[in-house]
């Protein structure tokens, strides 16, 4: 999981039009985002929080969010 330094909150609507087109949305309400991404199921946080699955490394999983924060900021 990555953890953004600054305090920011998504707008998981917004978001998810944003993402539809990047991966398949499985589901999403004012909490969190769950999509396919990168052969991963992603799973977005309102606080900006980001899980991907299956992934074990810490410097991809960074790249990831940063890639994915900067096309919802």
């Amino acid at each position: 999981m990555t953890t953004p330094k600054e305090f920011f909150e998504i707008d998981m609507e917004k978001a998810a039009r944003t993402l539809s087109d990047k991966g398949e949305i499985a589901m999403f309400d004012d909490m969190m985002l769950v999509m396919s991404w990168n052969g991963m199921e992603v799973t977005i946080y309102s606080q900006g929080k980001i899980m991907f699955h299956p992934l074990d490394d810490r410097n991809d999983a960074i790249s990831y969010a940063n890639e994915i924060l900067k096309m919802l900021i």
